[in-house]
């Protein structure tokens, strides 16, 4: 069997498949071809440490990615995927978008180092950032052409990364999409600006789209769909103030869908709670190699032989760094969730873990400045999907308190989480923001933490 991992950046479920109105007819074909997961999570909502925690199976803090890779991070690259198929006699290549190491569109350290031993990538040097979509297009095509024409003897593993969704999104608002017709998602104020920078998000993800229907139909006229396991998600929520970088499920929430040929599976979708540690332990299964003793992750495979799986009974996600320092924990069941905080010394919104934005200015002027967090909360999922209602102090719930307050300690100290010996260090290499910084890319030396000696 070869191996197709195909994402994008800022999604989290919104594509048709889970019910949202955009443009997505070649992610529902797909996804209904497929087993997609209703309840699937990332291991940490912020670029490189998500993808770190599922092409690794380990935790950020266990496979060293604590921020991002263009901020000086790193993570432990014999761990890394295409390292572990390469051993066992893939042809790994990438095309387009890595995150795991340099910046995301500069491919010199990932060749060979992470494992991947071909660059499908085409040049992206005459892009500005909104346009990268096009870079996406273009990969999209070159990655088709070479479905066409592989004739090597060795199964591949091939990362297809996109751009999309990222910002900044395209300047112009495809002619399909009106923007009076454009409600964001639920927990963002539906006004014009909004409602604008939505369809603009919508444009980007056409093109994500358009790219995912290039490639399954080379992969058809091919005769390599048959032979390949498709694994479709993406990194964690949109790039909007409350869910990309923050533990809600809006942050850490995932699309997955994930295509096995000959699959005896029952349904094609799956309920249960699923995190991105478990992939690598279930794509390993199904290909039958041996899974190394440092994954944490637990294994679905049973699912495409048409046995029942539970899910997981907890998962468990965090924050380090995105652009400031932002310590977070949480653990997930079923119903509740338990979030804390671990830097008390400041507790407003790190304004640099947001992304630049209209939505973002919007907040700002309506007092997001003033905006506090709690150190705990306990969320009632069957009660407050959006997570809003902290009740952490209500009486009612301090059963449920406690047991969670007690998993998320045991979790840390059984992978040796270092946040358990105090604060996480800005050594130098780091690029780091300060908590009170406004924007990721202000060019105030004051506004970056000087790394210890």
């Amino acid at each position: 069997m070869n191996v197709l991992y195909i994402h994008t950046h800022d999604t989290g479920r919104v594509i048709s498949p889970y019910g949202y109105q955009v443009a997505t007819p070649n992610y529902q074909s797909l996804c209904e071809d497929s087993m997609l997961f209703h309840n699937a999570f990332c291991a940490a909502p912020t670029c490189s440490p998500s993808r770190a925690g599922l092409l690794t199976g380990t935790y950020p803090h266990q496979n060293g990615m604590l921020g991002l890779a263009q901020r000086g991070f790193d993570l432990n690259r014999e761990y890394h995927l295409a390292n572990v198929l390469a051993k066992q006699g893939f042809h790994p290549a990438l095309c387009g978008v890595q995150h795991e190491i340099g910046y995301y569109t500069n491919h010199e350290m990932a060749i060979g180092t992470l494992g991947y031993i071909e660059d499908l990538s085409t040049d992206n040097q005459a892009f500005k950032e909104e346009d990268l979509v096009f870079w996406d297009r273009n990969n999209a095509a070159n990655l088709a052409n070479w479905f066409k024409s592989y004739d090597q003897d060795k199964p591949f593993f091939v990362s297809y990364g996109m751009h999309a969704t990222h910002r900044k999104y395209p300047e112009t608002i495809h002619e399909q999409e009106n923007v009076a017709y454009s409600k964001p998602p639920l927990n963002i104020p539906n006004n014009e600006l909004t409602r604008d920078d939505y369809a603009r998000y919508k444009t980007s993800l056409r093109t994500a789209d358009d790219n995912v229907g290039t490639i399954i139909t080379a992969l058809k006229q091919s005769g390599l769909y048959e032979k390949t396991i498709i694994i479709l998600t993406t990194d964690h929520g949109l790039a909007l103030p409350f869910e990309k970088c923050t533990l809600h499920d809006s942050g850490i929430g995932v699309l997955l869908a994930i295509r096995v040929p000959g699959s005896k599976q029952t349904s094609n979708t799956f309920d249960g709670l699923i995190s991105h540690i478990d992939v690598i332990p279930t794509l390993l299964d199904l290909l039958n190699i041996e899974k190394p003793a440092y994954l944490e992750g637990r294994s679905f495979a049973c699912l495409f032989e048409g046995i029942s799986h539970p899910g997981d009974e907890m998962i468990f996600a965090q924050i380090n760094f995105h652009t400031s320092y932002e310590p977070v924990r949480c653990v997930r069941n079923e119903r509740y969730k338990y979030i804390r905080y671990f830097d008390e010394s400041y507790l407003k919104i790190n304004r640099s873990n947001i992304d630049d934005s209209p939505v973002k200015e919007f907040y700002v002027s309506h007092g997001l400045n003033d905006v506090t967090k709690p150190k705990e909360c306990l969320y009632d999922l069957y009660y407050d999907g959006y997570e809003t209602n902290n009740v952490i102090d209500d009486a009612r719930y301090q059963d449920v308190v406690e047991r969670l307050r007690q998993e998320l300690v045991a979790f840390m100290e059984r992978t040796a989480d270092p946040l358990l010996e105090g604060h996480l260090a800005v050594l130098p290499g780091m690029k780091v923001n300060t908590p009170e910084c406004y924007s990721a890319r202000s060019k105030d030396p004051q506004d970056y933490v000087k790394p210890q000696e």
